[in-house]
Formats: C-alpha cells, structure tokens, sequence
C-alpha cells in the first residue's frame, strides 16, 4: 500500500509534517507529496541539517549546480527539484528567494530499450497470472504499470473496447485501447476480483481504497463492486493512514520481479523491465505507420517531443543506410 498517504499529526508539530499536511490540504497528489519532500531533505541535508528558513538564494544555487555538476542529473530532475524548492519556500513558507543563478543540467539523448515484437511475446509467454495479463496491457494498450494495477471495474468498456486511465502521470486521466486478445482474460479477472469482494465482505474487510476528492464526492462508493481494483492483492492488509483492514491492488514489486526473471530465462540480454513494454507498444505502433499523435495521445504524453523520441528506435536499419558490409 506504498501509494496510500500515511497518517500526520492533527496538529503536526514537525517542519516535514507540516509541509506534508500542507501538500494535502491544497489537493497535491501522493506521488508529489513523496517527491517534493524527498528533494526538501535531501536539500536540507546537503546543507548540515540547517534549518531552511535561515537560508535562501546562495544555497538553493548551491544544490542545484551540485545536482547538475557533481550528480550529473538529468534537466527534468534538476526540474523537479526546482519546483519542489519553489514550493516549498514561496508557498509553503512564503519566503520569497529571488531570482536564481545556478549551473543547469545539459540535456543528454537517451534512446529507450524497446522489445522486438518477438522478444515481447517470449516474455510475457514466460510469466505466470497475474502478471502476464498486466504486462500484456502493458504491450497492448501502452500502460504504465502503476496505471494497470489501478484499473478498477468501471474503468473497462467491453462495447467500445476501451481503458479509461485515472491519476496517470501528472494526475491526467485518459482513454486507450482494450487490446481485444485479452478480453476474455480480464473478464475472467473480473470474476476473480468479485469473488473476492463478496468473500472479503462476508469476512468484515474494508472499502477499496479512494482517493481523498473521490472518497468525499463518492461517499462509500468503495464498498460497490464496480469501484474494486481488477488485479487485487492476495491478502487485506491494514491500511497505514486510516488503519482499516482493506485490499489493495497487487504490487507492482512482484510485477518487476517476474519480469526480470521471464527476461534472464528468454536469454533477453538488454536492459528491460515492465516499462520496456510501454516502449514497444510506441515504437511498433510508429513502425506500422500510425500517426505520431495518435500515439502521443494514446500514451498520455503532453508535449509531442516526448514521443518523437520512439522514432529514434524505430527499425529502419540504421535509417534506411546499408553497411558497406552488406553490399553484394
């Protein structure tokens, strides 16, 4: 339950607390949550544990050349960071630091490791239930794995055969394909998570976990079985911010490891894991001639530029050149 907000202090009395509750009251998701407060103490701690409202300008300079110089991170890390500090200086302290001089991060091409339609198949025919079927949504309709292990009930329409995403990266939600070869297999996961949900409400389990807005707009819509995760966790477990016994979704942990596993037993001797597949469903969507903002919107991409990238990997044999070697 790594995605669920652990509990604060009604009255937190820590700055981290704080800053947490703050974060929360102004509706910013968990995931930023995370982040943000991540970059805050790493920060705070680059500089001695000194407290951050006795610093400003210079030090914020400071870690952010230190990240690009020394760390080597990448420009949307060092982003990232950026708009943490911003946050939590001018709006959680409201501490105004001015205007920043700081060495940026230089862009460095990084070309994805993709599958080949084969390598794909061999790996997901490697895996075992249920992670086979999720990276199979993963392949086939370009989900990232976070995204699959969320869809609920609802979020299926069998007659339009389409996925509706919900909270995808940037908080965004989005339609994209219901890949037809595995509909069968998800209603059979549907099954097998409604069993579940009447067992687990004969037994006294919880809800289904709902985001705080959805909790208070859809009071006890966790209880219907529409609102249950379709690839639910094995066994309840207690919930860390409220306390109540409930079933969460199946970690995406396992998901990883099985995949690394089914990778090494295909002799697959590239970088990959689950992401690998979100990667191939890109790059063959492009490699067949499907219009690249088709593919941006299937993948849930704000700037077209994020896409383009997959053209990079496209199997063009090296853009179309022949090696001299080759020539007859």
């Amino acid at each position: 339950m790594d995605d669920i907000p652990h509990p604060l202090p009604a009255k937190p009395v820590k700055l981290m607390d704080q800053f947490r509750f703050w974060l929360r009251q102004n509706q910013y998701s968990y995931r930023t949550e995370q982040t943000y407060v991540l970059w805050v103490v790493r920060y705070i701690r680059y500089n001695q544990l000194r407290h951050p409202s006795t610093m400003g300008a210079k030090e914020i300079q400071a870690f952010l050349s230190y990240m690009s110089v020394q760390r080597h991170c990448s420009p949307s890390t060092q982003k990232i960071v950026l708009n943490a500090l911003n946050c939590f200086y001018r709006r959680f302290l409201q501490q105004d630091y001015g205007e920043l001089n700081f060495r940026q991060s230089k862009r460095k091409p990084r070309i994805p490791a993709v599958f080949s339609e084969q390598e794909a198949q061999a790996v997901i025919a490697l895996l075992s239930e249920p992670s086979q079927l999720i990276c199979e949504l993963l392949y086939g309709a370009g989900l990232r794995v976070s995204e699959a292990l969320r869809i609920r009930i609802k979020d299926l329409d069998f007659d339009r055969m389409i996925i509706t995403v919900h909270q995808g990266k940037g908080d965004k939600d989005r339609r994209t394909l219901l890949p037809k070869s595995c509909e069968e297999r998800l209603r059979q996961q549907i099954a097998i998570a409604s069993n579940l949900y009447e067992m687990d409400r004969k037994n006294g389990v919880g809800p289904a976990w709902m985001p705080h807005a959805l909790s208070r707009k859809y009071s006890g819509a966790g209880s219907q079985r529409i609102w249950q995760f379709i690839f639910p966790s094995k066994e309840p477990a207690r919930d860390p911010e409220t306390g109540i016994i409930r079933r969460h979704h199946y970690h995406q942990d396992n998901v990883r490891k099985h995949v690394k596993q089914a990778a090494a037993e295909a002799e697959i001797t590239k970088l990959c894991g689950p992401h690998t597949f979100r990667h191939s469903f890109a790059t063959h969507l492009l490699e067949k001639g499907y219009d690249i903002r088709t593919v941006q919107e299937l993948l849930g991409h704000s700037d077209v530029s994020t896409t383009e990238r997959y053209l990079h990997v496209m199997n063009r044999g090296g853009l179309g050149v022949i090696s001299p070697l080759d020539r007859g």
